[in-house]
């Protein structure tokens, strides 16, 4: 893969500029209450060396019902400014199941003008398997300013995506599985609709990874969002369970080249929640 500090890196590349002086690592592991993992605890264990913890629950909007949804600008420079993240850094985001809630953390960084943010491609799992060093002890963070420009263009919410939905474009895009896009499987959210927003088409984020978790080719993604149906002269919505790996779809489209994307921060918690818009069922 080609390294590039503005969206993947490698753990070669990590490993190789551990001691810059402006590079900042954030650990956003994030699991489904069904996963059964506790990210906290498993980052007070054992993270990347010089890692800060970046809980995607607690640096959100706490003012919606929604999970996670992005925080205020406010919010997100206080938490950064505290956790020692601000101007002039290279931002490096990782998470320990390999690439599912990281790329959501470089979607936030992205939204709030910052461009100096990657995803570590394979995440933990590939660090550790490669036998990298690891700590246990947190970092001691230096006040640094982060100037925030809200880039408004990469976020759409339910009003947005029912136009879209409805005109067809931009074209809505789900990583969610194909059984829940489907309706055949359960949402692992309670009181939530089965089904999928009408006219989008299903991209499951698993399906862009390697075995190893690392993010395919951007030969191979682009061929299974075109597999899928995608046209991808269009402009593109993601979506997702919760706004989480819809992000990881928004990586793969950014690595592509396909720059005209955004995110629907509501995603299906709110889309399936709705009880006055449309859902359809089976297959795109």
């Amino acid at each position: 893969m080609t390294d590039d500090p503005k969206t993947l890196v490698s753990t070669d590349w990590l490993a190789k500029h551990l001691k810059d002086p402006d590079l900042r690592i954030l650990d956003a592991s994030w699991y489904l209450p069904d996963a059964g993992r506790d990210a906290r605890a498993e980052y007070d264990a054992a993270h990347i060396p010089g890692a800060r913890f970046f809980d995607i629950d607690e640096i959100s909007d706490a003012r919606s019902d929604l999970p996670h949804m992005a925080p205020p600008i406010e919010k997100f420079m206080s938490r950064m400014r505290a956790m020692g993240v601000g101007d002039g850094h290279q931002v490096v985001v990782y998470d320990g199941a390999g690439v599912l809630s990281a790329p959501r953390v470089w979607w936030l960084f992205r939204l709030m003008g910052q461009d100096n943010v990657a995803v570590l491609d394979g995440g933990l799992p590939k660090w550790l398997a490669e036998d990298r060093a690891t700590e246990d002890m947190p970092p001691i963070p230096r006040d640094r300013h982060m100037t925030v420009r809200f880039q408004n263009q990469l976020v759409r919410d339910v009003t947005q995506v029912a136009h879209a939905s409805k005109l067809g474009s931009p074209q809505i895009v789900d990583a969610r599985a194909a059984a829940r896009f489907r309706g055949e499987a359960p949402e692992p959210r309670e009181g939530l609709r089965a089904g999928h927003i009408p006219k989008s088409r299903s991209v499951p984020y698993d399906s862009l990874l390697n075995d190893d978790a690392t993010l395919k080719s951007p030969e191979e993604t682009r061929a299974i969002f075109e597999a899928a149906g995608v046209d991808l002269a269009k402009p593109v919505i993601t979506s997702c369970g919760s706004g989480i790996t819809a992000a990881v779809l928004a990586l793969a489209l950014e690595r592509m080249g396909h720059r005209d994307w955004a995110l629907y921060d509501g995603s299906w918690a709110e889309w399936g929640m709705f009880p006055t818009v449309p859902v359809a069922t089976g297959d795109a």
